[in-house]
């Protein structure tokens, strides 16, 4: 693959968000506007794509105006939206040298199931750039092209456990971020280090935490004792049903499945929880556990 050159001048270190963290700074011209933003992590495989274009069919079904944008090299977040495997924005910044002003909406943007307006930002080669970068060139070319004027929300799919700046670039953008968990060790090791990134942007941004999404699980007991320890709560929880598999396997939408009382209530749970997060989830101030303190934390007595 051709190497990718990225301009110098769009990484500027930051002031610190961390205690030795320095990371990508958000350009202020770069704001994306009036829409509600939310940024859904989790642990790598734990359904976030699932969680993030079934949750925006339904805010769609509630009337609003909604951009996806996955933020992972596979781009496959929306594919159950629009029934392939869309080019990415860095895919398609390469054909044009990286001159922006070539290119056209349509070369970037897909529209799909009940209107939901569908975005791949992609990411650069393994070991030849940041994910941040990539991000901030996503949003850069949705305001160029006034995609983000009428917008109500904007949904980022971010790819697996927060391992650096740029993987946590869409937390500068997002008012809420959730995360995705399983009632599993390992799903809620990875949410105590998103929480972790989340508390370091949000001394210098408007994100907040905003709630965890119980997936794949029949209980959310280990799920609850970790809440009652951070501060966190459950804003909604989806079983390991077979119907949620088979709907990527088809590459549909769960709201596009045929008709079971099963699935009904699934997407009972989604329109519920889009309601609420337009209402506007409180923030929580949740304090990340130390390492060890989880491992004696969650099992059985």
């Amino acid at each position: 693959m051709k190497a990718i050159n990225i301009p110098i001048s769009d990484a500027r270190s930051a002031p610190p968000d961390g205690e030795g963290s320095l990371q990508v700074q958000l350009d202020p011209n770069l704001k994306i506007g009036k829409a509600k933003v939310f940024a859904i992590y989790g642990k790598g495989g734990i359904g976030k794509s699932t969680t993030s274009s079934n949750l925006s069919v339904a805010f769609s079904k509630l009337g609003k105006r909604v951009i996806q944008i996955g933020c992972d090299p596979k781009h496959d977040s929306t594919f159950t939206l629009t029934k392939k495997l869309m080019p990415t924005v860095i895919d398609v910044l390469e054909k044009v040298d990286f001159h922006s002003e070539e290119l056209r909406i349509e070369d970037f943007v897909y529209e799909g199931y009940n209107g939901v307006m569908c975005v791949e930002a992609g990411g650069p080669p393994a070991g030849t750039g940041c994910g941040g970068y990539v991000v901030g060139q996503t949003v850069k070319l949705l305001k160029e092209h006034h995609l983000l004027d009428d917008t109500d929300v904007v949904i980022f799919d971010v790819l697996g456990d927060v391992v650096c700046g740029g993987f946590a670039a869409p937390l500068q953008h997002a008012d809420r971020a959730l995360i995705v968990t399983a009632n599993d060790f390992d799903s809620i090791f990875a949410m105590n280090r998103i929480i972790q990134a989340i508390g370091a942007k949000a001394k210098n941004y408007n994100v907040r935490l905003g709630g965890v999404i119980a997936n794949r699980s029949k209980d959310t007991d280990q799920i609850d004792k970790f809440n009652e320890q951070v501060g966190l709560k459950t804003m909604a929880h989806f079983p390991d049903l077979d119907v949620i598999r088979r709907s990527r396997l088809k590459k549909s939408t769960l709201f596009e499945m045929e008709y079971s009382p099963e699935l009904e209530l699934v997407q009972q749970e989604y329109m519920r929880l889009a309601a609420a997060l337009w209402l506007g989830a409180d923030p929580l101030p949740s304090i990340p556990m130390k390492d060890r303190d989880i491992f004696d934390l969650l099992g059985f007595d």
